[in-house]
Parts: structure tokens; C-alpha cells; sequence
């Protein structure tokens, strides 16, 4: 449990007890300073308050934040489709649906949970109890390609190259619509999206983010295309086509509403090259994760329209 003590300035007033809470305590989110707000948790001069309170000049704001429970995170026998192992890092072509790691309100049947039963206590512990092994990540309803690191000092070699830019990784992506240029560059910064925290945006308050891409075949209402990624930031191929025009296929977040000809569950990105430097040898690996099956369906039925309107 900690507790934190706060004076509200002298020319400030009317803003939300919950708000300036946040802006205040940056390592606390307004969700979850609102539950403890709920939970008598927060309190102005000793009194309970609500969340819309509006704050005074020279308030005395208590914060008591309870103590976090770490929940055990139990290894669970679920399939791997291994493309690489040895004895410092995994890779896996993870599959559409599978949630990478725990998150309050989902400690099962992760990604985490299935590593855990097939590596043991063999994974690196630098990103916490939460995330064992994992580097980096890809989204639930992204299917391809994912590396693990099994010790803390291949963790530390992979992340390096992550920062460097020096891994390679490339996604294979259906988009609506027929992209005129044969390839190009989106260079967006991408962050927060300002009217909804809960998705990402371009916006100039973002951090700088690079994507390449490259056309494969275009369709009647669709486009086939490589990308590969220079930066890697949240939802950056699926924010990054729609900023353009062109959102992913099938995307509820960020897409446009176009029917696809297969349920796609979710965006058609596919994870599918990923090239790296090898901790033990620096001898350069480079696996591929073949198409779904949802994804070689969609190109097939786009194929056969397309030939039938020529």
C-alpha cells in the first residue's frame, strides 16, 4: 500500500479530482485512479469524494493505492507452432486470437501461458512476472511471427537490435481499396489518440514512426501488400494504412467498414518475416510463418472476382 499527500495550488480550480489525480501521479491512469476513487480510496480532507468532484485551491487530496496482487500465472499444455528454438531465444507463429501475455482480467490461455508449460522457468524475467520471455509483441488478432528469449542476456542482445532497427521484420497485409503507388514510406508520428485513449492515432505529439511498403497484387476492391517495419510502435501497419487511405482488411479499430469476402476476425496482418542476429554466434536467422488459412481464402476469392471481371 503507499499513500501520497497532494495540495492543490493556490490558481488552480474546477478541474476533475480525478483528472488532476492523474495529470499529478503520471504513474497511475485515470481508470484506475477512478476505482479507488469508487473504493473510498481517495479522499479531500479526510472525506470521501466522486470522481466529477472539482477541486479547490489549497485542497488536501489523500491517495491510498492498495497493494498489488501479482496473480500466479499457470503454464498451460496449449499447441505451439515453433518456427525457431534454441537455447537462448523462440520463435512462434503465434496465432489470430492468442493474447501475447497476462493482463488484469485475462491470465489464461496467453501466448505467456503456453510458453511457460513448454519452456519452464527457462525464460527471461527483465520485462516482470507478467511477461516472461517476452521482447516484443504483436496483437491479439495479429497472427505471425514472435521472438522469446529464454535468459535475461539474449533478452538484452534482442532488445538492442529492436532499438537499432536492426532486426528484420515483415507483415503481409490485405487493405481496402488499390494503392496507385508500387511501394512507398509512411514517416507519421503515431501516439495517443487525443479523443480516444484507447486507440492510437497520427498526431504531431507522437513519436517518430517508419513504415515501408511495398505492393504485391492488387485486386477489384483490395491490395496485397508487404510491409516492414523501421519503427515499431502500437497498431503502427494498422494506423498507418488508414492514415493513407488504405486501413487493413477487416480492422474494427481502425478500418472502414468494407466487407471482406471471408470473416477475417480481426485485421488481415500477418507477421510474416523475422530476421535476427543470434545471441550465441551473432549468425543471422531468419524464419517465415506461412499465411493462414482465413488469408490464403481471401486471396483465392479475390483472385477469382478479379478474373472474372477481365
Amino acid at each position: 500500500m503507499k499513500e501520497y499527500t497532494l495540495t492543490v495550488e493556490e490558481d488552480l480550480e474546477n478541474e476533475r479530482i480525478d483528472r488532476y489525480v492523474c495529470d499529478t501521479l503520471a504513474d497511475l491512469s485515470r481508470s484506475y485512479i477512478q476505482k479507488i476513487i469508487a473504493d473510498g480510496g481517495i479522499t479531500v480532507f479526510n472525506k470521501p469524494v466522486k470522481a466529477s468532484y472539482k477541486v479547490k485551491p489549497n485542497d488536501v487530496i489523500s491517495v491510498i493505492t492498495p497493494d498489488t496482487v501479482i496473480p500466479d500465472i499457470t503454464p498451460e499444455n496449449i499447441p505451439l507452432d515453433i518456427l525457431y528454438e534454441d537455447s537462448d531465444v523462440i520463435v512462434v507463429n503465434k496465432p489470430k486470437g492468442m493474447v501475447v501475455h497476462p493482463a488484469p482480467g485475462h491470465y489464461e490461455h496467453t501466448l505467456v501461458n503456453a510458453l511457460m508449460y513448454h519452456c519452464g522457468s527457462d525464460l527471461s524475467g527483465i520485462n516482470g512476472v507478467m511477461r516472461p520471455g517476452i521482447v516484443h509483441r504483436i496483437d491479439k488478432d495479429t497472427s505471425g511471427s514472435l521472438i522469446i528469449c529464454k535468459n535475461d542476456r539474449a533478452h538484452e542482445y534482442i532488445a538492442k537490435q529492436l532499438a537499432d532497427h536492426s532486426i528484420k521484420r515483415e507483415y503481409m497485409a490485405i487493405v481496402t481499396g488499390n494503392i496507385d503507388k508500387d511501394a512507398g514510406t509512411v514517416d507519421a508520428p503515431i501516439g495517443r489518440n487525443p479523443s480516444n485513449r484507447m486507440k492510437m492515432a497520427v498526431t504531431s505529439t507522437g513519436i517518430r514512426a517508419v513504415t515501408h511498403y511495398e505492393v504485391e497484387k492488387r485486386f477489384d476492391s483490395f491490395t496485397l501488400i508487404k510491409c516492414r517495419l523501421e519503427t515499431g510502435r502500437t497498431h503502427q501497419i494498422r494506423v498507418h494504412m488508414a492514415h493513407i487511405g488504405h486501413p487493413v482488411a477487416g480492422d474494427i479499430v481502425y478500418g472502414n467498414g468494407i466487407k471482406t469476402p471471408v470473416d477475417t476476425h480481426g485485421q488481415a496482418l500477418h507477421a510474416c518475416i523475422l530476421g535476427f542476429l543470434r545471441p550465441s554466434d551473432e549468425k543471422y536467422i531468419e524464419t517465415k510463418a506461412p499465411l493462414p488459412v482465413y488469408f490464403e481464402q481471401f486471396l483465392d476469392i479475390c483472385e477469382k472476382v478479379s478474373s472474372n471481371l477481365t
